[in-house]
């Protein structure tokens, strides 16, 4: 029984190395967690930070589709990702990614909240999208873009994937202002602060050493 286990990866008996299949429910919990809080942002009229952010700027500002945008703005990141964080890396991002954006596309139909109080829900969703990102870098992926970079800077440098996203995430909200009210934008800060420091008390290399 114990090696059919081993066979069909259900779990690795090497503390530091996760089994294929400890991997693909990592992303796919948290592609679902993260993409809950994506949706909630969206149906709030927030913005969120780093190249999600950006998708939803442009989302707003035409009418398109935010899984769109979002899949086609993480593109040239993944050859940052190939040359830098390897091929394992690299599919298993862009598996999350694509999971996340059609979640996100299609969870209006399964989950339909009729209010929502703008500052409760950059709360919340800052939350939800940093357990859903911790996840993810646990299992050695990521949400794309800025994501990547935060990850190779922390891997090559040693410093926190959280603050490095939070220096991106300055910019990103201030595009904002271009297609939301100053106090929605003002949430959206709220929500982008709680994501990062979340991930910078949370994500550390030096804590969590598992592949």
């Amino acid at each position: 029984m114990s090696s059919d286990r081993r066979r069909f990866g259900f779990w690795n008996p090497v503390p530091t190395r996760h089994s294929p299949l400890e991997d693909a429910q990592g992303i796919f919990t948290g592609s679902m967690v993260a993409a809950l809080g994506l949706s909630l942002l969206g149906s709030a009229g927030l913005v969120a930070s780093g190249v999600a952010g950006l998708a939803f700027v442009l989302h707003y500002l035409t009418g398109h589709s935010f899984g769109l945008y979002y899949t086609v703005i993480n593109l040239p990141f993944y050859a940052l990702s190939l040359s830098r964080l390897g091929i394992g890396f690299t599919i298993k991002t862009f598996i999350a990614v694509g999971l996340t954006s059609l979640i996100t596309e299609i969870q209006p139909r399964f989950l339909e909240i009729e209010s929502l109080n703008p500052i409760w829900t950059a709360v919340l969703a800052g939350i939800l999208l940093g357990y859903g990102l911790l996840a993810l870098y646990r299992h050695r992926a990521s949400l794309g873009g800025l994501g990547i970079l935060a990850v190779y800077l922390q891997d090559r440098f040693g410093g926190r994937a959280g603050l490095v996203q939070l220096s991106f995430d300055v910019f990103v909200l201030a595009a904002a202002f271009a297609v939301a009210a100053p106090f929605m934008v003002l949430c959206s800060v709220i929500g982008a602060l709680i994501l990062n420091i979340f991930l910078t008390i949370n994500h550390r290399s030096d804590r969590y050493v598992a592949m």
